[in-house]
């Protein structure tokens, strides 16, 4: 019996401002983030200093080591831009050789899991083209928490014991990751202050040196070293060959509102098809939708076969587009995503074939706009939960395992290769209204491969639905995958904060439904800043920012 207690609604606060505003995951990230706001700094700088210090007190879902996807709005020109900041792999990487020493998939730990971080060049090529502030003020907040300490709290307590045995299958025993992220050799306390020196000293270098020394200097050569100690293939020349690229977002229109992200090799284009499918049916009444979800199980099962069918496009096609010509405009036409949803069942569950792709994550999203009316939504992610396992003591940098989306399968259109992009579940999000110059809202979530269907849910909750962007970000949600890696999408997970009769309505159309805790984080958490009336480039404009309940995150306005 579903306890009635499940149905309390819980604070969903909404923050106002009206000359920034910052929302990420946890607290401490966006205090710095609008702390360069507040010195006069550019979206861009405040979203580095939130990502800086994510990367320190939230490490299960990012960090230096990792990757990133960048969509910016600049305010004076009237262009929004899409930065790629992920990894590719090692120029030594050889799909065939791993086949023949009897690996079928590339494990999830360890040192062959790794990619080039991209995370760190990303925010060089930005800062250089819209920053204002020094490298040092912008990494200070995340300097001073690695050194001083940051309070142990529950999130990084839990996933580093969930993550240890994982590690230690694969790296032994104390490895780099025991001997930074559990020193004393016992759970943290709560509250316990969380000293990073290594990782401190590794910033301030970044701070003093440039960001280009991750790469190009002694941090790209210790790295090297200590890569090569853990057993990866990565050296000194694929760290300096790394670039990111700056390219176009892609976009699509849901009922009119333009939604744009970032092209492939991100999933945003997953997040675009799932959004056109759904568009090709009638949404449920504006009043269907509030905190306790949408009170429609007919929408959500159409929201899970649409995700179906995006997921075996993704499975099909998402991979570096510089290795595989991908169909994007067709994939986001309307015109595809009518003949998808003219194949629905409307009243029961279809069964896909199993997926090619493994499934997980471990993800931060941000956003930041300042008071010119420059907007930054970016998401960055070690992949699953601490990433490879991979901890370099001597620099403090723990290192992605997204290399363990590469196929060992020569005909996958993600097989691994040298210097390849794999596919990423990360998507940024920016929605704009019917005729309007500016962003509306700005938005996205971290949770693997459940991403593109929260953003859906999300929009759709803001447009079909007309809530605020704190009931968007807060109400129940649901996501389809398979129950372990590669196997068919089917399994619902679904909040119990839904009505009982929802569910049981699920069930009887042949959804296997996981009924889970009210508030479950493992669903992922989203955000979002809406800009009223055109935000702060309009005198008349203000802010509404929200952080996602499931998260350690307060939204940080002014």
């Amino acid at each position: 019996m579903t306890d009635h207690r499940d149905r309390v609604l819980a604070p969903q606060p909404l923050a106002r401002g009206a000359r920034g505003a910052v929302v990420a995951p946890h607290h401490l990230a966006t205090a710095a983030g609008l702390a360069m706001l507040r010195a006069g700094g550019h979206a861009v700088d405040a979203a580095i200093a939130t990502n800086a210090v994510l990367g320190v007190v939230l490490p299960s879902g990012s960090g230096i080591g990792g990757d990133a996807f960048w969509l910016i709005w600049d305010e004076a020109s009237g262009v929004q831009t899409a930065l790629n900041g992920s990894g590719r792999a090692p120029a030594a990487a050889d799909q065939a050789a791993l086949r023949a020493s009897g690996l079928a998939t590339i494990p999830f730990r360890g040192p062959l899991a790794v990619t080039v971080p991209g995370a760190v060049r990303s925010w060089a090529d930005a800062h250089d083209r819209h920053g204002r502030l020094s490298r040092a003020e912008i990494l200070a907040p995340a300097i001073a928490l690695a050194w001083d300490g940051f309070p142990a709290w529950d999130g990084f307590i839990s996933a580093v014991e969930g993550v240890l045995p994982d590690v230690v299958e694969a790296m032994g025993e104390r490895s780099g990751f025991e001997r930074v992220y559990r020193p004393h050799g016992r759970p943290w306390r709560p509250g316990e202050r969380v000293r990073l020196p290594a990782l401190a000293e590794t910033l301030e270098r970044l701070a003093d040196v440039g960001f280009e020394d991750f790469y190009d200097g002694d941090l790209g050569e210790r790295q090297a070293r200590g890569l090569a100690a853990a057993g990866s293939a990565i050296g000194v020349a694929d760290l300096r060959a790394h670039v990111s690229t700056w390219t176009n977002p892609i976009a699509t229109e849901y009922r009119g509102v333009r939604v744009t992200t970032h092209p492939p090799n991100s999933s945003g284009i997953v997040a675009l098809e799932l959004l056109n499918i759904l568009e090709a049916f009638e949404p449920p009444p504006v009043g269907a939708f509030g905190q306790n979800g949408v009170e429609d199980a007919r929408w959500i099962h159409l929201g899970i076969e649409a995700a179906k069918l995006a997921i075996a496009d993704r499975d099909r096609w998402l991979t570096d587009p510089a290795f595989l010509d991908i169909p994007v405009e067709r994939l986001t036409s309307s015109e595809y995503a009518r003949d998808l949803a003219a194949g629905i069942d409307l009243e029961r569950a279809s069964r896909p074939a199993a997926s090619t792709n493994p499934r997980g994550g471990g993800t931060i999203y941000l956003a930041t706009v300042d008071a010119d009316g420059n907007v930054v939504s970016l998401i960055e992610s070690n992949y699953m939960g601490f990433g490879s396992g991979v901890v370099d003591p001597e620099t403090g940098v723990h290192y992605q395992n997204r290399g363990s989306y590469f196929s060992l399968d020569p005909a996958h259109p993600n097989v691994l290769a040298p210097g390849k992009r794999t596919l990423h579940t990360l998507l940024p999000g920016m929605l704009f209204r019917p005729g309007e110059r500016r962003p509306w809202v700005v938005t996205g979530s971290m949770g693997g491969d459940a991403q593109p269907q929260i953003h859906a849910q999300v929009v759709s909750a803001l447009v079909d639905g007309a809530v605020d962007v704190a009931t968007a970000v807060g109400a129940p949600r649901w996501f389809v995958d398979g129950n372990e890696h590669f196997a068919p999408p089917v399994d619902v997970r679904v909040e119990r904060r839904y009505s009982p009769a929802i569910l049981d309505a699920l069930e009887a159309m042949g959804h296997p439904v996981t009924r889970t805790i009210p508030f479950n984080g493992n669903l992922g958490h989203a955000h979002a800043i809406e800009l009223v009336d055109g935000g702060p480039a309009d005198a008349d404009g203000s802010l509404a920012a929200a952080t996602d309940p499931r998260s350690a995150g307060l939204p940080a306005v002014w």
